[in-house]
């Protein structure tokens, strides 16, 4: 297919900050919250904080703004959405 990788030096984290930033992020918001008990338990709470940090979270690098491209609605009561058993909250606004 043409695709040649690249190797990276030993020890460099700065090479790919985006993936360093999304372990630390993890880590610190999720994982160190909770005791998997299990392998399935595990992968139940990493698949809720990934849809969490691609569809619900802000990001800084995005002017503030959810990678989903929708826009905070003006009108309508706020909700609260929880992920992991309340741990991770998402204030949203629905339509009236």
């Amino acid at each position: 297919m043409g695709i040649t990788p690249i190797r990276l030096p030993p020890r460099t984290p700065n090479m790919n900050s985006y993936a360093e930033r999304f372990v630390r992020s993890i880590k610190e918001e999720c994982l160190d919250q909770i005791i998997p008990l299990g392998e399935r338990h595990l992968r139940l709470a990493i698949d809720e904080y990934v849809e969490h940090f691609h569809l619900e979270r802000n990001h800084h690098g995005m002017g503030n703004r959810l990678l989903s491209g929708t826009g905070p609605m003006a009108e309508g009561p706020l909700r609260c959405r929880t992920r992991l058993g309340g741990m991770i909250r998402f204030y949203h606004r629905t339509a009236a």
